[in-house]
């Protein structure tokens, strides 16, 4: 009754990209269905995969283990042989998981579930600031099935901190957009929570606050602009609480992924050579070969928000792509396009005036999103 009345009281262009979000969300989890009876563990095997076992791969270990038994389970830590480096992860989303478990006991599906209510949000929120940035009444539909279609969509529905960080973040900027700059700074800070990327949108409202309030910048709002410093300074501390090394989690992501800092053409030769110095198994490789096409697409971005005196979005991707192009080499970048709704919009722009767009976005993207979700539903995905 109470799902009735909410989806009641939501116009028509909301209700059409809700119900966009669900048919994509069928997809993946027809998707994973398959997933599960042709790619069994073992050949010969006449039983399929557990039910949710596509969904259980990489890095939700990680969120499922601190949401369990905490950073320092029985003392353990880094100077422990064999450690996991789960101190790497910001404890946002394990909070949300360990709380959400309360009511659905299995913690795969309370992963889940977040993903899903949090995406409903996340592209209600692109929907509103395609609206309002390109005023167009189509524009929120369009941006939002370019998101959906995203070749590295599957992330949004796992239990990944994605679509809960979009939750979060595009609100926060659907806020600013409006001014509501004390919404804005606690939906930030709450993104900063769940991702480190919440400080490069931290840093983008900040650069929006500046450009937007002339002739009178309102000073009230610099408290509000400034408090997602907080939760990754109350975060560091206690980190160092418990290893005496107040960037602990900057160590750990340098311990177990190589995210130590490298001039950017060495982190260019690094992945060049494992994408094509056949230095990588082949599904390695061609993993690598898509770290350096995100890395393109998120310059090409960011340099035609510069052309047109985008400053904020053009900050918060170019913050985005200096941290994931400064490592050992390029790790996670398709999977950061995500983050970047200045692209979706944009794409639903150009779509609006060539209509053709649309179309071809979706006879190329589609066919990577459905190959990109079984390599990872399959335990093939690392990026």
């Amino acid at each position: 009754m109470v799902a009735g009345r909410l989806w009641g009281r939501l116009g028509r262009d909301d209700r059409e990209v809700l119900w966009l979000y669900l048919l994509t969300r069928v997809g993946l989890w027809t998707t994973a269905y398959c997933v599960r009876w042709l790619f069994p563990q073992h050949g010969a095997t006449r039983s399929p995969l557990p039910v949710l076992a596509p969904w259980q791969q990489w890095d939700w270990w990680h969120y499922q283990h601190i949401a369990q038994d905490g950073y320092f389970p029985g003392g353990g830590g880094p100077w422990v042989l064999g450690w996991d480096n789960r101190e790497a992860f910001f404890p946002g989303f394990p909070l949300t998981l360990r709380a959400v478990h309360v009511v659905v006991p299995h913690w795969t599906a309370a992963g889940l579930v977040i993903s899903l209510v949090a995406g409903c949000i996340a592209v209600l929120a692109l929907a509103r600031i395609a609206r309002l940035a390109l005023r167009d009444v189509d524009a929120g539909r369009r941006a939002v099935l370019f998101f959906l279609l995203s070749p590295c969509a599957v992330f949004l529905a796992a239990g990944y901190t994605e679509a809960l960080f979009l939750a979060l973040a595009l609100p926060a900027w659907h806020a600013a957009q409006r001014h509501n700059w004390p919404l804005a700074g606690v939906l930030a800070s709450l993104a900063v929570t769940v991702r480190v990327s919440g400080l490069f949108l931290a840093a983008a409202l900040a650069v929006h606050w500046l450009t937007t309030t002339r002739p009178r910048p309102r000073w009230r709002a610099l408290p509000w602009l400034a408090l997602p410093a907080l939760p990754p300074l109350l975060h560091s501390w206690y980190l160092r609480l418990h290893t005496g090394d107040w960037m602990a989690w900057k160590h750990a992501q340098e311990r177990g992924w190589h995210r130590d800092f490298h001039t950017p053409w060495e982190a260019f030769r690094h992945t060049w050579n494992a994408a094509f110095g056949q230095t990588q198994t082949t599904g390695y490789a061609i993993e690598f070969q898509a770290e350096i096409l995100a890395m393109l697409l998120g310059l090409l971005l960011t340099g035609l928000l510069l052309y047109r005196r985008r400053w904020p979005e053009a900050v918060y991707t170019g913050l985005s792509l200096w941290a994931l192009g400064t490592s050992y080499w390029y790790m996670s970048v398709p999977r950061a396009t995500l983050l970047w709704w200045p692209l979706w919009v944009l794409i639903a722009a150009r779509s609006v005036r060539h209509p053709r767009v649309t179309t071809a976005y979706a006879c190329l993207a589609a066919p990577l999103m459905t190959v990109l979700a079984v390599t990872f539903m399959t335990g093939h995905w690392a990026g």
